[in-house]
């Protein structure tokens, strides 16, 4: 009868509700898509709303460390630079204290050889060779097209990229990059920089009081 202009068939009918069902989940799927995409964009707009991976590979979020001044740095465990800059970040590290300063590490293998191993091999070498007892993340890649959303936004910060290993951001409580030392630069610029932000994150502190 359908066919001839009489009434649909139940076949029919239920094919149209399927549809209907279809196309409203897809659309309900795609509004859901731009909300997460939207709230994405909405929810990092500084470091400390990132998630990244710890050395063993799982998820962390940096909004432990806000509030805090963040010195963070792409590290690699076989440069010529290793053993002076792994020494100072920790000494800096124990001088300012966990209270309010922290060294952030996230090893990447983007320069040459000096850093293959594994994340967790990486984070095991660095700890038992130079004591170090600031955090250690996954490897990453600090530019590129899979570069590390949460380092790619201190890079796009400063208009950018590293060159080599043991670049340092210097982040603020609220999650903005106040300046970035390239690997040569003094480490006695950097240790009085981050110093001077301990002493206005303590001060405001105080003054909260």
């Amino acid at each position: 009868m359908e066919e001839l202009g009489g009434y649909p068939t139940k076949s029919s009918l239920r094919k149209a509700k399927m549809l209907r069902v279809l196309l409203s989940m897809t659309v309900g799927v795609g509004c859901l898509f731009l909300l997460q995409i939207r709230l994405r964009i909405k929810n990092s707009s500084d470091f400390y709303s990132f998630e990244v991976k710890d050395a063993k590979g799982r998820t962390v979020s940096l909004e432990k460390y806000r509030g805090k001044a963040s010195l963070v740095v792409n590290v690699a465990s076989h440069c010529e630079h290793t053993e002076a800059n792994f020494r100072f970040l920790q000494d800096l590290h124990r001088e300012l204290g966990t209270a309010h300063f922290n060294v952030l590490a996230f090893p990447c293998g983007q320069f040459g050889t000096t850093e293959l191993g594994l994340s967790r091999d990486i984070e095991a070498f660095a700890k038992n060779t130079y004591g170090l007892t600031f955090p250690f993340f996954g490897k990453i890649r600090t530019f590129g097209s899979k570069a590390e959303p949460a380092f790619k936004f201190l890079t796009d910060s400063v208009q950018k990229v590293p060159k080599w290993n043991f670049w340092k951001f210097l982040v603020d409580p609220e999650g903005k990059v106040v300046r970035f030392w390239k690997t040569e630069e003094p480490m006695e610029s950097i240790r009085q920089e981050a110093i001077s932000l301990v002493r206005q994150i303590i001060l405001k502190k105080r003054a909260e009081l």
